[in-house]
C-alpha cells in the first residue's frame, strides 16, 4: 500500500486542470510582464493576471481592485498587521487577538508588542473558540485592528466572523481576518461581512505555492502602508514583478472551487463522519474542538498513551500532529495548550485532513492502519 495523503490542511496538490492553464503562461508563448503594457507580451500577461484576480475575487465576494497580490497568506498577515500599525493614529495603538491564531500572526504581533502596540490576547475555551462576547469585552476606545482567524488550521473549528465584525465595526477598529485555512470550504461573502482585511493562499486551495492575496476592503484602504517597496505595483500596497504563471493557477484554484465547492464538502462530510465515529469508538480518543461549529476537512484527536510519531506512520500514512509550521520544533501545540490540555496529551494528538482526492478506500484503509497503531 503506497502512503495515504491526509495532510491536505498542512498544503494540497495543484489540480492537474490549474497545472494546465499555468503552462499556458510558462515558456516562449506567454511570458511577458504584466507590468509592460506597451507591448503585446506585456499586455498578455496583464489580460491574464486582471482575469484571475477577478476569479478570486469572485470566490470571496470582493471586487477585483480589492484584491492585492502577495507571495502567500504568511506576507498577507504581515502587510495587513504592519502594514495598519504603521499608520496608527495617535490613541490607537491596541490590537486584539487570539492565542491559537496560526504563527504568522502570531509572531507578527509579538513584533508589534516590541514596537509598543499593546496586545490584548484572547483564550478560547475548552471547545476552540474564540466568541464574539469575549472580543466585545476585549475592545477599548484605543482599539485599532481585531485579527481572527476564520478557521483554525489545527482544529478546524469555526470562528463566527459575521457576529465579531459587526462589534468591532460599531466601536471603529478594523476587522482583519486569516481565511488561509477557508477558501474552497466555506461560502465567504465580503460584501455582507464587516472585515477590512482578509488573508488568503492558493497552496490550501489546490494551487500553487508561492502565491497569495490580502483583501483590501475600503475602510482599509487608505490605513494600510505598503511593507514591500519598488516600483509601486498592486495600487502601491505591494511592489515587484508579479508571478504571471502563478497567479493564474491561484485564479484558475479560485474558480474551480467555486463551481464545486458544495458538492465536495457534502463528499468530504461523509468521509469524515465515518473516521471520526471510527476514531471515538477507541479508547481513550477524544476529539480536539468543537464537534459542531467546524470544517469537515480537519480533525484533530487527542489519544490517551500515545505518543506521536511520523515514524509510526512512515509509508502508511501521512498526517501530523500539529501545523506544518510547528512540526519541526517538536514543541506540543500551542492550540492545543491553549485549550487546557497538558503538554503530554497535547503531544499524543494527531491531526487528519481530507480534500479533494480522498476516497472511500484511503478512509477505508486509514481507518485499519489507526485501529492497529493504537492497538
Amino acid at each position: 500500500m503506497s502512503e495515504l495523503y491526509f495532510d491536505y490542511a498542512a498544503t494540497t496538490p495543484i489540480d492537474d486542470r490549474v497545472v494546465a492553464d499555468m503552462l499556458v503562461h510558462m515558456g516562449q508563448r506567454a511570458f511577458g510582464n504584466p507590468a509592460s503594457t506597451s507591448h503585446q507580451h506585456g499586455q498578455h500577461a496583464r489580460q491574464a493576471v486582471e482575469q484571475a484576480r477577478g476569479q478570486v475575487a469572485a470566490l470571496i465576494g470582493a471586487q477585483a481592485n480589492q484584491v492585492v497580490w502577495t507571495s502567500g497568506a504568511t506576507e498577507s498577515n504581515n502587510l495587513a498587521l504592519k502594514g495598519v500599525f504603521a499608520k496608527a493614529p495617535a490613541g490607537r495603538r491596541h490590537l486584539v487577538t487570539s492565542c491559537i491564531e496560526h504563527k504568522a500572526v502570531i509572531d507578527s504581533v509579538r513584533q508589534l508588542e516590541q514596537q509598543g502596540v499593546e496586545v490584548t490576547w484572547l483564550r478560547p475555551g475548552a471547545d476552540g473558540l474564540i466568541h464574539p462576547e469575549a472580543v466585545a469585552d476585549a475592545l477599548r476606545d484605543d482599539t485599532l485592528l481585531v485579527s481572527l482567524m476564520l478557521v483554525n488550521n489545527e482544529l478546524g473549528t469555526l470562528t463566527d466572523i459575521r457576529r465579531i465584525g459587526e462589534r468591532v465595526r460599531e466601536r471603529g477598529a478594523l476587522f482583519h481576518v486569516d481565511a488561509a485555512q477557508a477558501t474552497g470550504k466555506v461560502a465567504i461573502d465580503l460584501s455582507s461581512l464587516a472585515v477590512d482585511l482578509m488573508s488568503i493562499s492558493a497552496h490550501k486551495t489546490y494551487g500553487p505555492k508561492g502565491i497569495g492575496a490580502l483583501y483590501v476592503g475600503d475602510r482599509a484602504r487608505a490605513q494600510v502602508e505598503a511593507q514591500i517597496h519598488g516600483g509601486g505595483h498592486e495600487q502601491g500596497l505591494r511592489s515587484g514583478t508579479l508571478a504571471t504563471h502563478q497567479i493564474v493557477g491561484m485564479g484558475s484554484a479560485y474558480a474551480l472551487a467555486g463551481a464545486e465547492m458544495v458538492e465536495e464538502s457534502a463528499r468530504i462530510q461523509a468521509l469524515s463522519n465515518r473516521l471520526r465515529d471510527a476514531m471515538l469508538a477507541l479508547p481513550g480518543v477524544a476529539l480536539n474542538g468543537d464537534p459542531a461549529q467546524r470544517i469537515p476537512h480537519t480533525l484533530n484527536f487527542s489519544i490517551d498513551r500515545f505518543a506521536f510519531s511520523p515514524a509510526v506512520f512512515s509509508g502508511r500514512l501521512a498526517l501530523s500532529s500539529t501545523s506544518a509550521c510547528n512540526s519541526a520544533s517538536n514543541a506540543p501545540s500551542h492550540v492545543l495548550l491553549a485549550l487546557g490540555l497538558n503538554p503530554m496529551l497535547a503531544n499524543q494528538s494527531v491531526r487528519i485532513s481530507f480534500g479533494r482526492f480522498t476516497t472511500n478506500e484511503d478512509v477505508d484503509q486509514a481507518i485499519e492502519v489507526l485501529r492497529q497503531v493504537l492497538a
